[in-house]
């Protein structure tokens, strides 16, 4: 199994308006290399952020499929979208995590 580093780890916050609302309840999502645990999740956000962890739920995103017309009626390419996979991460009650709330 591979190293991960913490910068390996965190990929990118996820912001949506179901994630701003998730966020009231100390609730906060990233997306995470498919290669990293719930431990290695916890981990890297707690050295990141500075914050406690709570709990870690993570999740598989399955690809979706895609198609697009392309030019002078040659028809259609279909393809799909690349899997990923998310952690929603609980902190305890008083923590914040400042990157969310400048958007």
């Amino acid at each position: 199994m591979a190293v991960l580093t913490v910068d390996d780890v965190i990929v990118r916050p996820v912001i949506t308006e179901k994630n701003t609302v998730l966020m009231d309840r100390d609730q906060y999502t990233f997306e995470v290399s498919p290669a990293a645990n719930k431990i290695q999740v916890r981990e890297a956000i707690e050295k990141l952020f500075n914050v406690r962890v709570k709990a870690v739920n993570t999740m598989v995103v399955k690809a979706k499929p895609r198609s697009r017309a392309i030019r002078r009626g040659r028809g259609r390419v279909h393809g799909h979208e690349s899997s990923w996979k998310k952690a929603v991460v609980t902190l305890y009650p008083g923590q914040r995590i400042d990157i969310f709330e400048q958007v």
